[in-house]
């Protein structure tokens, strides 16, 4: 978290100090480019580490793929440049700074967006909609969200009517899940919990009587992450007050965290009581990224976790995988069991508009940049990077593909190559009834695992409220809000009992000071109904 904080306030300084001269007069018009000049992109893709067998993102097969593919349909020559995703927003954040970011980027903060554009530092591409961008645009289809509207619109600013960047697309919306070690309860002749107090019951029996005869001392009945907003969301999230109008859920959800909304103090006051029972991982605000969390997962001593709804499915990741090849037997399972108060397990599901891609004002070949965006929507292009060769990548079970383990430069870094496939995320056979079919097949594990992951994860799970609207207040204040945010749920989870209500109330006072009251006022003064 230390350097994540050094990052940003470098950045800081320089735009501070540079940020018209490094994006002033780099506005440009996309002049179509002679098919017969080859020209040349960057593009961004996330280093996700080579543990696990990863291969290095900037050159692999599939990347090789690409790079020839586009060079003979396009002429362009593409050069991937890898971005840490563990460190995305500050290394994203200092390569635009300096003006040397890659041509075409991504990014899962529409806030790090807003800033960027309020900067003048991304490429206007509504007005080539629908000619260069006229595949992606078709792709990307209507808005679910806001009918009426383009999903390729999704970020057009309502005033100036310019588009900054363009959503993928999310072909299933499930978000997270809560797992549990159920060859553990198994042993302790225990069913899946139903309730939040038989979840609890369920990790004091794991403390208590150490199932998977690893030591008392060593088990860690749920293990997560610094950032807590994500690895333990289906737990905190359950808390919120399900009567929440739009409008407050709108108005109060504060850089996509849930701390301002109703009865989330009651979700992390539920953690304190776990941990004070010494059922969290007491060095969980040690571990800043995924690999440190699912590291443990592995060695078997962690008996619940939260996290994508499919993640310990992956094959990048290998969770439970791994965790069965070092402890033969071993299980992890989905629960439903974090009821909110009105006994339903709500959840959060996600939107249809996924991660946002955009290109740098110092781009130096915008309309090339573009025009790769285009390409990547074309089904021909993204359904190899989704599935790849046959016999190697995948298997065609029953007339659908089947994803498989694979080797060396062909394995997948990141699920269905997500990475890569820009405007796309998950898997698509450009039909309904086959996507359906092809998603618990996407996984080298059986169906039936995958299909109840998936249920469990959309089972009364509903997206939050859309407002299209322009947001500029919580650009400045996004990383000091996000470094507090994290702070205040550590120090809450671990405080005393007695101390829980003074350090998460303090808390809220500082985030509210530190900019999160100019962010909530923007929003209840610019909401408009859905």
């Amino acid at each position: 978290m230390k350097k994540k904080n050094a990052y940003f306030r470098c950045f800081t300084a320089l735009v501070c100090t540079a940020a018209a001269l490094l994006f002033a007069g780099c506005s440009k018009k996309a002049d179509a480019a002679d098919s017969k000049e080859t020209v040349e992109i960057t593009v961004e893709v996330f280093d996700r580490g080579t543990d696990g067998g990863k291969s290095d993102p900037a050159k692999n097969n599939w990347t090789d793929w690409i790079q020839k593919k586009l060079l003979e349909d396009e002429n362009i020559k593409v050069t991937f440049v890898p971005v840490s995703r563990w460190e995305e927003t500050p290394a994203l954040t200092n390569l635009m700074a300096a003006g040397t970011a890659p041509d075409v980027c991504y990014t899962y903060s529409a806030e790090l967006i807003t800033m960027y554009s309020e900067l003048g530092g991304l490429f206007n591409m509504a007005p080539y909609i629908d000619t260069t961008l006229k595949d992606l645009k078709a792709f990307l289809g209507p808005d679910a969200a806001l009918p009426g509207r383009d999903m390729i619109t999704r970020s057009r600013n309502s005033e100036t009517g310019a588009v900054y960047s363009i959503p993928a697309r999310r072909m299933n919306t499930a978000r997270l899940n809560l797992f549990i070690r159920k060859d553990w309860l198994d042993k302790l002749g225990l069913p899946l919990p139903k309730t939040p107090e038989e979840y609890y019951q369920a990790l004091a029996a794991f403390k208590e009587q150490d199932p998977g005869n690893i030591g008392k001392d060593k088990v860690i009945p749920f293990s997560m992450t610094r950032d807590t907003r994500w690895t333990a969301g289906a737990i905190l999230e359950a808390f919120i007050d399900p009567g929440l109008s739009v409008k407050d859920r709108w108005v109060y959800t504060v850089i996509d965290r849930y701390f301002f909304l109703p009865g989330y103090k009651e979700g992390v006051r539920f953690l304190n009581k776990m941990y004070n029972a010494g059922l969290v991982d007491r060095d969980f605000v040690l571990h800043k990224s995924d690999p440190e969390l699912f590291d443990l997962v592995k060695t078997g001593v962690v008996g619940s976790l939260c996290h994508n709804w499919d993640q310990i499915y992956r094959e990048d990741v290998g969770a439970l995988a791994d965790l069965q090849k070092n402890v033969p037997g071993a299980n992890l399972a989905p629960v439903d069991c974090m009821t909110s108060s009105d006994s339903i397990t709500r959840k959060i599901s996600y939107d249809p508009a996924g991660l946002n891609f955009f290109i740098p004002a110092s781009a130096k070949n915008p309309d090339a940049a573009m025009r790769y965006l285009n390409w990547l929507a074309r089904f021909e292009n993204y359904n190899f990077l989704q599935i790849g060769p046959e016999g190697t990548t995948h298997d065609v079970v029953d007339g659908i593909p089947k994803l498989k383990s694979a080797a060396g430069l062909w394995i997948q870094n990141s699920s269905q190559n997500l990475d890569y496939t820009i405007p796309i995320n998950g898997l698509d056979l450009g039909d309904p009834e086959l996507n359906a079919k092809v998603l618990a097949n996407g996984y080298p594990w059986p169906a039936d695992i995958i299909a109840n992951a998936y249920t469990i994860a959309m089972t009364n799970a509903k997206p939050g409220p859309v407002v299209p609207v322009s947001l500029t207040a919580a650009g400045p204040v996004m990383q000091t809000l996000v470094d507090k945010s994290d702070n205040l749920a550590a120090g809450a989870i671990t405080a005393r009992a007695a101390d829980f209500d003074k350090v998460w109330d303090t808390g809220i006072a500082d985030l509210l000071a530190s900019g999160a009251q100019a962010v909530i006022d923007e929003r209840a003064a610019k909401f408009i109904e859905p």
